[in-house]
């Protein structure tokens, strides 16, 4: 771990917000964004979240225009010096808080957007959990195939229908084919679903034909996201085989506003996961003895639902991205291990994160037994699958022992109903 004088928890901000103990901005913290004030026609511009307050970031001279691609270019060097720069400003006793107090706007005043252009998208398969619970519903004999042990299982998404939280999600429609037919309808889905992932965003590129080697990847890292992979799985069912996911996961996938740097993740790395004695080592482009020490990061995920007739959102899991059989690192080494030159902004995400507990299961397909055994809710309803109107909520967040608790904001979306054909 690398822990500096931004990461003390016993710091203070002049900003009260940040010092209330459920804060997920407090300044050990200091996730970028872009924003606006809401309802005007400002351009969209950078900042950093403290407290209930969204600092503009050209209080340090930076013009970031509406994207933070060119930040998150700058590397992790530059980045920590621009956090600890910051992390000095907001301390309580700074002098610089009166020039800084005209550069802050309430959170609840911003339109909070996209962070940053997403060039690419890549999505992982690293949650075990989840990828054994769904291979046993589909294979019960054999749940994980013979390479997942071997390869990060990966698939290129499409990053044009990356939306920012709050963005509704329209309902898709698509071919699928019920059990009894004998050829598949065009129709909108009945088994709308949504996993809680996280994404990482890159930051300083490779360049073509030169892989990025495990040992440098977290170099490459700008920070992480929430990420709700929206999923049709009536969709999937039929269209997967044999090059797996295409319009099933291209409709929609959600991303929140905040991301959080590597640099304040420091605190809460932790070892990878710990493989089974019969497992095979990783190949020697997949280890490194540091990132098996503490490649994994403690970062708890949460899955919300708020139906039109609650009264408030219930909570139906938390997992965590400890429990991911590959690292941040494996991922990004892997993804350019065949020269693949990544770029800043692009985004690779971890796959369904889903522990081995009943009430960490990260999709509605391994709660509900793929729609078999509805879960019930307090005020008596029941769900399969996401019915019009449903608005999911992913939440994330970082404790430990000896550190302040840090938290992601939400990705949120509420499921529109389908257009007509």
């Amino acid at each position: 771990m690398k822990l500096d004088e931004t990461h003390d928890p016993a710091l203070q901000s002049w900003v009260a917000s940040a010092n209330a103990p459920a804060c997920e901005f407090p300044i050990q913290n200091l996730p970028f964004g872009v924003f606006r004030p809401r309802g005007s026609k400002e351009p969209a511009r950078g900042g950093v979240a403290i407290g209930n307050q969204v600092l503009d970031l050209a209080a340090f001279g930076l013009r970031t225009g509406p994207t933070l691609n060119g930040l998150a270019r700058s590397g992790r060097a530059a980045l920590r010096k621009l956090r600890r720069e910051i992390s000095r400003a907001l301390r309580e006793g700074s002098n610089e808080r009166k020039r800084l107090a005209k550069y802050l706007l309430p959170m609840k005043r911003a339109e909070l957007l996209l962070p940053v252009a997403i060039g690419d998208y890549s999505d992982f398969y690293a949650g075990i959990h989840h990828a054994t619970n769904v291979g046993r519903l589909l294979r019960p004999d054999n749940p994980l195939l013979p390479n997942y042990k071997w390869v990060p299982i990966g698939y290129h998404g499409r990053a044009s229908s990356v939306v920012a939280s709050g963005t509704p999600i329209r309902r898709p429609r698509g071919q699928v084919k019920p059990p009894d037919a004998g050829q598949p309808i065009y129709a909108p889905s009945a088994r709308l679903d949504y996993e809680a992932e996280l994404g990482f965003i890159v930051g300083t590129g490779n360049r073509l034909g030169r892989p990025i080697s495990v040992a440098d990847a977290l170099d490459h890292v700008f920070g992480a996201v929430l990420l709700n992979d929206w999923s049709a799985r009536d969709i999937q069912a039929w269209e997967y085989q044999p090059l797996g996911p295409f319009l099933a996961k291209s409709f929609a996938t959600t991303v929140s506003p905040w991301i959080v740097t590597m640099d304040a993740l420091e605190p809460y790395r932790c070892p990878a996961f710990a493989r089974a004695a019969d497992d095979p080592a990783p190949l020697p482009y997949l280890a490194d003895p540091q990132d098996e020490r503490e490649g994994g990061y403690n970062i708890e995920v949460e899955m919300h639902l708020r139906t039109t007739d609650a009264k408030g959102p219930v909570r139906l899991s938390v997992g965590s991205f400890r429990d991911a059989y590959w690292t941040v690192s494996q991922m990004v080494a892997h993804q350019s291990s065949n020269g693949c030159n990544v770029q800043a902004g692009d985004l690779l995400g971890t796959g369904t994160l889903s522990g081995a507990a009943a009430d960490s299961l990260g999709s509605l397909m391994e709660l509900t037994l793929a729609g078999k055994k509805p879960i019930s809710l307090p005020d008596g309803e029941t769900r399969t699958f996401l019915q019009d109107g449903d608005e999911v909520i992913e939440r994330g967040r970082c404790s430990r022992e000896g550190f302040a608790t840090i938290g992601f904001g939400a990705a949120t979306g509420r499921v529109l109903p389908a257009l007509a054909a």
